[in-house]
């Protein structure tokens, strides 16, 4: 049975991180969409350093070898990276705005293996120790499955075209307990 660990991203990370990310959309997410919507991913998802900065973003490693990441964020930013267009940095409220999920990608030998579903449970159990009574997420269309069995909604789909075709994206969200899983 594979060891499952889990800790916070750091910089040291950051290039591990960005070949994960890499062979993410180019594998499992591949399969979902045209290869212009595949290029035009690229353009809008990718490394959010402010995850980082906030020790919110983390890897899951088994036996050793990077599995999968993702975080969760209590800035208003949706979804993408450094370099997508309209960031908003600014931080939600806890008891008023729902906390975000984030950066999530699995390498391709790993999917189907549970570490979506960790690096959730992580996420959810930290946003709700810091006042967090709901979550939301812009999920793919390859993560909509994921995310549905773990109880999230869908709350209006739509497509983002500012990477130069456009990607169908599906925003999300659920209410979280009071008890951690």
């Amino acid at each position: 049975m594979a060891d499952f660990t889990h800790r916070v991203a750091t910089e040291a990370d950051i290039p591990a991180l960005v070949a994960l990310m890499d062979r993410s959309i180019s594998g499992p997410l591949a399969a979902f969409l045209t290869p212009e919507q595949i290029a035009a991913s690229r353009k809008l998802m990718g490394l959010d350093s402010q995850l980082l900065t906030d020790r919110t973003w983390f890897i899951v490693e088994v036996d050793g070898v990077l599995a999968g990441c993702g975080g969760w964020s209590r800035r208003i930013t949706t979804y993408g990276g450094d370099h997508s267009p309209g960031r908003e940095p600014a931080l939600l409220h806890p008891g008023t705005d729902a906390a975000r999920i984030r950066a999530m990608y699995t390498a391709p030998e790993f999917v189907r293996r549970g570490i979506g579903r960790l690096i959730l449970q992580v996420c959810e159990d930290a946003a709700r120790a810091e006042g967090y009574d709901r979550i939301e997420l812009v999920a793919t269309l390859g993560g909509e499955p994921l995310y549905l069995a773990n109880g999230y909604r869908e709350i209006e789909r739509f497509d983002d075209d500012r990477g130069g075709a456009a990607v169908p994206l599906v925003r999300m969200g659920k209410p979280l307990d009071d008890a951690p899983r």
